[in-house]
């Protein structure tokens, strides 16, 4: 099994015909995710390389083409509007790639969805990839395997390179989704973490957290009381300084539950496996394995 994303996922891009739409559209049809529309307004009636049928909105992409998963590539000015759009046309799972999207435009967005039950994910994500079944975002797609641990991260490259190590060991995943690292996101780490826990072939998540906000200590609490599953942890930017945005948006220690250490303490008390260095996150999620007798 997965979450979100699998082999039944039926792919609409948002903004297919712009220069990183069409990239990374051949790149996920390469993987063999099943991309059935595209939709730039104005564009109608044209085919993405001679294959994908382009539409001006995303309703009749899912009207004539049955979409039920969007991948968003427009202008942060207008993602809003792409999400809306989305989301009025009844897809249930929204993926959005850009970045730069106003904080107040995301406030309201994710209060109109959450009543929806509608998933977005992102925005300045990588995306989701179900190993072997889906890939929707930017992944570098030869790094994955299938396998049963899900991985969670607020950064891409981290994503990367826990995956990375988690292949050198011979261990796959089931789903692996960048949450994305602004203030305010479609998907939280603790929302991930509970896709992952209802997930019965999942078996141990891995969770990457990083500076700023209080998203690792929601999944503690959740960690402590609900989640049977071991997680391991690592939160970047030890030794980040006080006042000071670190690579994304969201990346900015505002108090003291912001700091990483606050962070590690919170995830260890409820019983995250901490890993102190990037560099062990294979081996200690092999060593959970081993101890847990999970493989």
């Amino acid at each position: 099994m997965s979450i979100l994303v699998d082999s039944s996922t039926r792919l609409v891009v948002q903004g297919i015909t712009g220069r990183e739409g069409s990239f990374q559209t051949r790149r996920c049809i390469e993987y063999g995710t099943n991309v059935v529309a595209g939709v730039t307004p104005g564009r109608g009636g044209e085919t993405f390389d001679d294959k994908v049928p382009v539409f001006n909105t995303v309703q009749e992409a899912v009207d004539e083409a049955s979409a039920n998963c969007s991948l968003i590539f427009v202008p942060a000015a207008f993602c809003a509007d792409a999400v809306l759009e989305a989301a009025a046309a009844g897809i249930p799972v929204i993926v959005c790639i850009s970045e730069g999207i106003p904080t107040q435009d995301m406030v309201m967005v994710r209060n109109y969805l959450q009543p929806q039950g509608i998933r977005l994910v992102g925005p300045n994500c990588p995306g989701i990839i179900t190993p072997g079944q889906a890939r929707v975002g930017i992944m570098p797609s030869d790094m994955f395997s299938p396998g049963r641990v899900g991985v969670i991260s607020r950064s891409g490259t981290l994503l990367y390179e826990a995956v990375a190590q988690l292949g050198e060991r011979g261990i796959g995943q089931s789903t692996c989704i960048g949450v994305g690292g602004d203030p305010i996101v479609g998907t939280t780490p603790l929302e991930a973490l509970r896709l992952f826990a209802a997930d019965s072939d999942t078996l141990a998540v891995v969770l990457v957290g990083e500076i700023g906000g209080i998203f690792e200590q929601e999944a503690a609490d959740y960690i402590a009381t609900a989640m049977a599953k071991p997680v391991i942890a690592f939160v970047a930017g030890t030794t980040a300084p006080p006042g000071r945005r670190m690579g994304h948006a969201g990346a900015i220690i505002a108090g003291a539950s912001g700091t990483a250490q606050a962070k590690k303490e919170a995830l260890a008390t409820a019983g995250a496996v901490i890993v102190d260095s990037p560099a062990d996150i294979g081996a200690a999620t092999q060593r959970v394995f081993k101890e847990r007798r999970l493989l």
